[in-house]
């Protein structure tokens, strides 16, 4: 099985159109677009009945000290943990593309809407719910797709892996609310193949 994109290549920056924040020289940064990429992928096993498909970025910080302060970098020796963008479930057997835009398409303050989305679809909390939990102006349940928006002054220059997987069941047994590391377990068993696909993304002016 393979997954391709057509705004970016495996390994190359994710556009800015596809991401939460992006640059800017008076505040550091602003928001984007935060539209979902185009995807499509090909060489499905038989017998698959549905796909996953999840988006994490495993270089966020462990610590928030140091995160977007003036004076201050996020070293790169700071052990990192997952952050998950996007985590979509029950996309049926006979789709093979999302479309940019499809399931995103701009910044929502104080959450998305969900688990139901397109094409019959689940999709999972991402981790801005946690990130934004105690903002007052932005916090609530951040259902599907939000982009990068990576410290403005991490030392590393982040990876967003998007990773789909075919499974041999139509529907994933997991109900309620779920995030990221509920759908990976529940996947288990039930694999039947997976390709990924990586873009990288920085706001950081000096990488």
């Amino acid at each position: 099985m393979k997954l391709t994109c057509t705004a970016f290549t495996d390994g190359q920056r994710i556009p800015g159109d596809f991401s939460f924040c992006i640059p800017d020289p008076a505040h550091h940064v602003c928001l984007g677009k935060n539209l979902n990429p185009p995807l499509a992928w090909d060489d499905v096993p038989e017998g698959t009945q549905s796909f996953v498909l999840i988006c994490h970025d495993p270089d966020v910080p462990s610590k928030g000290d140091d995160v977007n302060q003036e004076g201050r970098t996020v070293p790169a020796s700071l052990p990192r943990v997952d952050f998950f963008h996007w985590v979509l479930i029950d996309l049926p057997a006979a789709v093979n593309a999302i479309s940019q835009g499809e399931f995103s398409n701009t910044v929502s303050p104080r959450g998305k809407p969900g688990p139901q989305a397109a094409h019959g679809t689940r999709q999972g909390i991402n981790n801005y719910t946690d990130w934004f939990a105690g903002d007052n102006d932005m916090r609530g349940d951040y259902y599907g797709y939000d982009g990068p928006c990576p410290p403005w002054n991490d030392e590393i220059i982040h990876r967003y892996i998007f990773t789909l997987y075919a499974l041999d069941v139509a529907h994933l047994p997991i109900e309620g609310r779920f995030g990221g590391p509920e759908v990976r377990q529940a996947i288990q068993g039930h694999i039947l193949a997976e390709a990924s696909l990586t873009g990288t993304y920085t706001l950081n002016p000096k990488l």
